[in-house]
């Protein structure tokens, strides 16, 4: 666990909405864990030499996670270029890439890297709700 440090600059993007994203992305989270059970394809035996695969798709955690998927998708491609490298940056930061005291050169880093698949990027971590939550407390936010 990294020490928090005391803040010396003003995030751009608001500590209100990384923490609805937090929240967006424990639901997707949820929903893949529920659906994986669910939703994923068995094997099935239907005599001693012949299996067939049967796919049972839980229907319902699918389409709640597309839309909170989505939602979330959406929510980060209406960021602007300094918000989306700060959420980046806390990124890195939760996940140990860069020490809270090198804030700045994380949002630098990631600000240089910044594309329009920041979105896809980050839904693409399984631990993105931790690692934002990691990053907030990191840096005092």
């Amino acid at each position: 666990m990294q020490k928090p440090v005391e803040r010396e600059w003003e995030l751009t993007i608001d500590p209100d909405t990384v923490r609805l994203f937090i929240l967006k992305a424990k639901a997707i989270s949820a929903a893949v864990s529920d659906d994986y059970q669910d939703g994923s394809e068995h094997e099935i035996e239907l005599d001693d030499q012949t299996h067939d695969g049967h796919h049972h798709d839980g229907l319902a955690e699918e389409e709640s996670e597309d839309l909170t998927s989505e939602e979330l998708r959406e929510l980060i491609d209406d960021l602007n270029v300094d918000e989306a490298a700060e959420l980046v940056a806390l990124v890195w930061v939760g996940r140990g890439d860069y020490d809270a005291a090198e804030w700045q050169e994380a949002v630098a880093d990631a600000r240089q890297r910044s594309n329009k698949r920041t979105a896809t990027y980050l839904l693409g971590m399984p631990t993105l709700a931790d690692w934002l939550e990691e990053g907030l407390e990191a840096i005092g936010a």
